[in-house]
């Protein structure tokens, strides 16, 4: 859930849509990946742990700064980052398996975020990181190169370049297994910091498999087509 959209935005509170989908998972036993940003997600706390209780549930929490000020510019109308990483520790602590999106990282924006970010999220009791570093396909290249230019036009021409180092010359990229992780110097110090990172405070950590054995017996005849 969230692959576009997040699912804990704030209507969410008066709809509960999310909260319905996730009745539904468990009545049939799926298994079901979540991805957010928003504290919201406690809300449901009591279908989440049942859930996970037959390893039917993870989380994905996007945490890419500590910084409340970078977090208020990237990404206003969110929760803190103080609530996120309450967040991973109250899901952590009731049993939900919690992974942390680090997500994008973008050059001297983010970057240098990397390791104090990996040790607070382990801290708070996360099992694993991802990430991606930032790509800006289509418009959203020009949205953003003009957000960049209003919002830090002190360093917006180093931030664009360091994102097009990253990716052939270009803000836009494409490419399978390029577009995640990038290439160049500038890609390959974040990449090594990654390493870095889950080596240093993830060790012997590691995210549970979903359980996919349950919910076939949980349907009829007809529901066994999905």
């Amino acid at each position: 859930m969230s692959g576009n959209t997040d699912c804990y935005q704030p209507a969410e509170q008066k709809f509960e849509i999310t909260r319905q989908c996730l009745e539904v998972f468990l009545k049939y036993r799926h298994p079901v990946g979540i991805i957010t940003k928003n504290a919201l997600i406690l809300r449901d706390l009591d279908i989440l742990k049942t859930l996970a209780k037959d390893g039917l549930v993870s989380v994905n929490v996007s945490i890419t700064s500590l910084s409340e000020t970078t977090r208020r510019i990237l990404e206003p109308r969110t929760a803190t980052i103080k609530k996120r990483l309450e967040t991973v520790k109250v899901l952590s602590e009731n049993g939900i398996p919690v992974n942390v999106m680090l997500a994008p990282i973008i050059p001297s924006i983010n970057s240098h975020e990397i390791l104090p970010l990996a040790k607070a999220v382990s801290d708070a009791g996360a099992l694993s990181i991802a990430y991606t570093i930032v790509r800006l396909n289509g418009a959203i290249g020009e949205i953003f190169t003009d957000w960049i230019h209003k919002t830090m036009p002190d360093r917006a021409a180093k931030v664009l370049h360091q994102i097009e180092n990253c990716h052939g010359g270009t803000l836009n990229e494409s490419r399978f297994g390029k577009r995640m992780r990038g290439e160049g110097q500038i890609a390959k110090q974040i990449n090594d910091l990654i390493k870095l990172a889950r080596l240093k405070y993830f060790k012997d950590k590691s995210m549970p498999k979903l359980n996919t054995d349950l919910h076939i017996t949980y349907k009829d005849g007809q529901m066994r087509l999905f």
